[in-house]
């Protein structure tokens, strides 16, 4: 399936893989990078850049810090997943501070979703 992306972004998604958060880097390096299904990091999708997508799960996975709590971020993350969500796609969210304390169980997380939705064991 062909997703939807504004080109405009795409370096703005090169600029965020180069200059990943410490959450985004350990999720990535020690998990995602090497899964056994394929994850793309900063992936652009409409008007989004998602900062993890596995594209044969139909999966998002985004890692919010403490900027994502105000009002405005709450309300532009929510349009945002509902436009994913519009291309099929699930988003599964977790904190900055999750990815720090509760490692292995963001992991067990991802890796449930990812089988449940692609439908092996």
């Amino acid at each position: 399936m062909s997703l939807p992306y504004n080109k405009s972004l795409i370096p703005r998604a090169k600029e965020l893989r180069k200059n990943a958060t410490p959450w985004e880097r350990k999720l990535w390096f020690y998990f995602l990078k090497d899964y056994e299904v394929r994850f793309q990091r900063q992936k652009v999708i409409g008007d989004y850049i998602a900062d993890f997508y596995c594209c044969q799960a139909g999966l998002v996975v985004e890692l919010d810090g403490g900027g994502h709590y105000t009002a405005e971020q709450l309300h532009y993350d929510a349009v945002r997943t509902r436009f994913l969500e519009t291309q099929n796609l699930k988003v599964l969210r977790f904190t900055n501070l999750e990815v720090d304390k509760e490692f292995y169980a963001v992991c067990s997380v991802i890796d449930r979703e990812v089988k449940l939705r692609i439908g092996f064991k």
